[in-house]
């Protein structure tokens, strides 16, 4: 099951790309000169969670509708299936030793692909009550938290039966740590609507996570991460950006100096300037707007990857995209 896509796409002769929209002049420090948007694939229903294996040289993503995990190859620019059925899943990342995780939207699970290909299940239930449909997903790398793996829990793949089955919602719109000694699984937030993207800024002393249903318009909160023997909590809610006006975030992604690179694109708002809302938006680590990658596509999700981890790629709606920038992606 695909669809082909109707976005016509042409790559920019003109150089600097004029689809990267500087919005402040520090964002010129980012921007490669010979840097293009580049469309790598297309013909998907809802293309999400990408995430870079530089070991393999290969980048997979969720295509959720269509309930399959696709690979696309470095080497060869080659599309493939890495996992039909995906169990609808949603967000992806690897563990500090490389492996795989996954949300899954079906089972309403997140899961870890072992070495052998063998299918280990982290986290389906909370206090004795299902999951609602684990949507993005981080794995901590460094520190006294290294090994756990925190995801957001929103209801979007119980909604209908596009991302997965209906079901009626047992827990809020949770955010979720498993602990990397025992696999306890504890709730870390349980006040936002429609906890969704999440990441960490460099040293993973702050994490930012998007609340996809805040009213009157969506955010972005940062909360510091204190890490102690018995677990940890986020603690010192902030907000870290207002989207404002009829804009919404989905997944984000941090790089090496602390800017936040966004998913963006219209929130359902009547009347909304779908072209200049659709693409990426960065800002710094204060908060303040640098630059929007502009694409023909709302952008769901997006990771860096690469030889250098300064290739940007983002899932947009039915297309993949990449963009080579100046600067790398947090490891």
């Amino acid at each position: 099951m695909t669809v082909p896509s109707n976005v016509p796409f042409i790559p920019n002769s003109r150089l600097p790309d004029p689809r990267i929209e500087i919005l402040d002049d520090r964002a010129l420090a980012l921007r490669l000169l010979s840097g293009t948007v580049e469309q790598l694939a297309s013909g998907f229903y809802w293309a999400e969670g990408p995430q870079w294996f530089g070991d393999g040289r290969y980048l997979l993503f969720s295509d959720i509708p269509n309930n399959r995990i696709l690979r696309w190859d470095d080497c060869s620019g080659a599309l493939s299936e890495f996992r039909n059925p995906s169990n609808h899943a949603n967000g992806l990342a690897r563990d500090h030793l490389g492996r795989l995780l996954a949300c899954e939207h079906l089972t309403r699970r997140v899961t870890r692909t072992e070495y052998d290909g063998r299918i280990t299940v982290l986290a389906d239930a909370f206090d004795g009550k299902r999951l609602n449909s684990p949507n993005d997903i981080v794995c901590q790398q460094h520190g006294a938290g290294r090994g756990a793996v925190w995801f957001t829990d929103p209801p979007f793949g119980i909604l209908g039966w596009w991302e997965g089955e209906p079901a009626t919602p047992e827990l809020p719109h949770g955010v979720y740590r498993i602990d990397p000694a025992s696999g306890k699984l504890a709730m870390v937030l349980d006040d936002l609507q429609g906890s969704n993207g999440l990441a960490f800024n460099p040293d993973e002393s702050v994490m930012y996570v998007v609340e996809s249903r805040a009213t009157p318009h969506r955010k972005i909160w940062a909360y510091d991460v204190v890490t102690t023997a018995k677990g940890a909590k986020l603690k010192n809610k902030r907000l870290y950006v207002d989207a404002g006006g009829p804009g919404a975030y989905d997944g984000i992604a941090v790089d090496v100096q602390g800017n936040v690179w966004c998913g963006f694109g219209s929130g359902g708002a009547p009347g909304a300037d779908l072209e200049a809302l659709d693409g990426v938006r960065v800002y710094d680590r204060d908060g303040r707007p640098l630059a929007q990658v502009h694409l023909p596509e709302r952008c769901a999700n997006l990771c860096f990857g690469g030889r250098h981890r300064n290739r940007l790629f983002m899932a947009a709606s039915h297309s993949l995209y990449a963009l080579y920038v100046n600067v790398r992606g947090a490891a």
